[in-house]
C-alpha cells in the first residue's frame, strides 16, 4: 500500500439515509463501475477510481478477516451483508452497512461483484468498533499477515460459533 494510502485524518464522513454508495467490480476486485454518492463520499473522480482495487478505499481499523470473509462468501456465488470502515482519498472514513453480491453472466458463471452501501444504524457502528478493533489486534498478534488473519477469522468464529449465528445473523442482530 502506498504511503498516502495510509493517511488518516480522524474525520468521519456522512452521507444521506436516502443515499446508497453503489460499486461494480469484476471477478479480481477491480472497479468497474462508481456511482456519483460513491464518487463524493470516497472523494474520488470517476476517471481515477475505474479500473482501481476496491481495496484503494479500504480502511486499516477494517479486520483482513472480514474481507476474506466477504471474498470467500461472494466467490461462492452467495451474498453477504456486513459493516465496513472505508477510507476515503483524503485520510476521512465512512461506515456502511454494504450488501455485496455476485453479478451472474448468461451461462452462470460469476462475472463481478455488486456492492449496495446504506447508511448503518449509528448503534451497531459503535457495537462493531471494538470488535473491530479486537479482530485487528489478533491480526496484529502474529508476525505473519497470513497468520494474523487466520488467527482472528478463528477468534471470529469462535464468537459466531457460541452465539450459534452466522456473519449475517450477527450483523442483523445488531
Amino acid at each position: 500500500m502506498k504511503q498516502d494510502q495510509l493517511f488518516l485524518t480522524g474525520v468521519e464522513r456522512h452521507f444521506g439515509d436516502n443515499e446508497i454508495i453503489v460499486s461494480k467490480t469484476d471477478t479480481k476486485g477491480r472497479i468497474t463501475y462508481a456511482n456519483d454518492v460513491f464518487l463524493r463520499v470516497a472523494g474520488y473522480r470517476e476517471k481515477d477510481i475505474l479500473g482501481q482495487p476496491h481495496s484503494i478505499i479500504r480502511h486499516p481499523d477494517m479486520p483482513r478477516c472480514v474481507f476474506a470473509l466477504l471474498w470467500d462468501t461472494i466467490s461462492k456465488g452467495r451474498e453477504i451483508f456486513a459493516y465496513v470502515i472505508n477510507r476515503s482519498a483524503n485520510g476521512d472514513h465512512y461506515w456502511v452497512l454494504a450488501n455485496v453480491t455476485p453479478t451472474f453472466g448468461p451461462n452462470g458463471n460469476i462475472i463481478g461483484y455488486h456492492s449496495n452501501r446504506r447508511v448503518p444504524r449509528r448503534e451497531a457502528v459503535e457495537q462493531v468498533i471494538p470488535l473491530y478493533a479486537d479482530l485487528r489486534a489478533e491480526e496484529e498478534r502474529e508476525r505473519n499477515r497470513k497468520d494474523g488473519m487466520a488467527r482472528s477469522a478463528q477468534k471470529l468464529g469462535n464468537l459466531l460459533g457460541q452465539a450459534g449465528i452466522d456473519y449475517d445473523q450477527f450483523v442483523f442482530t445488531l
